[in-house]
């Protein structure tokens, strides 16, 4: 890949952060654009601005690729596009909440968008930020992850589940755990972005996911098993809102990723992904957003 010059959005935080290290680990002249709120990465160069209030920033510039990272709404795509000095390409991270829950599953590319009820505004948002940059630019490529894991992750999610397992808890399991869940490892989001610059394809949105969904209970399963301590459930049948005491929602959806896969036959497993998720966590526990799961659980489950 000739690519030199790239701009991410955002840099600080888990997914556009790790964009940004992986960019800097390939040769890349790294520019990455946030208000500096946070800590940023060896090797990147800081573009301090806003992205509402841009004035000349980007002007003076041409990237070879953009990798919008942080885009939630048609304003966020709008006023970058606005203030942008010239690009090749164009990569907005968009999110499989914008297919409507009620859509036939799996979900594929041609599965209309529309209003999620357990993602409201984030997804519609998210369809608003796709249109917009449709219209602006038709060779951009969208991307529609499910769940993204892997080192750096903030969210209290695979964090939850290594933190009771350390604590040697009981897990508390949403009914019988046999919900499914989709993930994608933050690095194969990197391989398949690449793949995008290299191959160009024709098709410009694309589901990206591992090509299995795994159950609540084998996964809550495999990361105990990565804590190195053994699991045992309670299950959780009171009607009680999961998200009280869960890390996701009572939602079972799967992605269709044939048109991925045919670019990118293989994935990160996540037993590997989820091992390194664990060594990061072990060293960064500080930087997890955490949530009263566990306080929820010991005042109103705990016997």
């Amino acid at each position: 890949m000739n690519m030199k010059k790239v701009l991410i959005t955002g840099g600080t935080v888990f997914v556009s952060r790790y964009v940004a290290e992986y960019y800097v680990q390939k040769g890349c002249d790294v520019y990455v654009l946030n208000r500096n709120h946070g800590v940023q990465s060896d090797g990147v160069k800081l573009l301090l601005a806003d992205r509402h209030v841009l004035g000349d920033t980007l002007r003076p510039f041409h990237f070879d690729v953009i990798f919008d990272m942080t885009a939630y709404t048609a304003e966020d795509v709008n006023d970058l596009l606005d203030a942008a000095g010239s690009y090749d390409d164009y990569i907005l991270l968009s999110s499989s909440a914008v297919y409507p829950e009620n859509a036939p599953q799996p979900f594929t590319e041609e599965t209309s968008a529309g209003p999620n009820q357990f993602w409201k505004k984030y997804g519609t948002d998210k369809i608003s930020a796709e249109q917009a940059l449709v219209r602006r630019v038709p060779n951009a490529y969208i991307l529609r992850p499910p769940y993204l894991y892997g080192p750096m992750n903030n969210v209290y999610r695979e964090a939850f589940v290594f933190e009771c397992a350390l604590k040697e808890r009981a897990f508390y399991l949403p009914k019988d755990g046999r919900m499914n869940l989709h993930f994608f490892h933050v690095h194969d989001l990197c391989l398949f972005m690449d793949i995008l610059l290299e191959q160009k394809p024709k098709q410009h949105i694309f589901n990206v996911g591992n090509a299995e969904t795994i159950t609540v209970r084998d996964w809550v399963s495999l990361c105990y098993q990565t804590a190195g301590k053994p699991v045992s459930f309670i299950e959780v049948n009171s009607g009680i809102e999961q998200r009280k005491y869960f890390s996701f929602y009572d939602y079972d959806y799967r992605l269709d990723v044939r048109k991925q896969k045919a670019f990118m036959p293989v994935t990160k497993t996540l037993e590997e992904g989820l091992r390194e998720s664990f060594v990061w966590y072990l060293a960064n526990s500080e930087k997890v957003n955490r949530k009263p799961f566990i306080d929820y659980i010991d005042e109103h489950l705990a016997p």
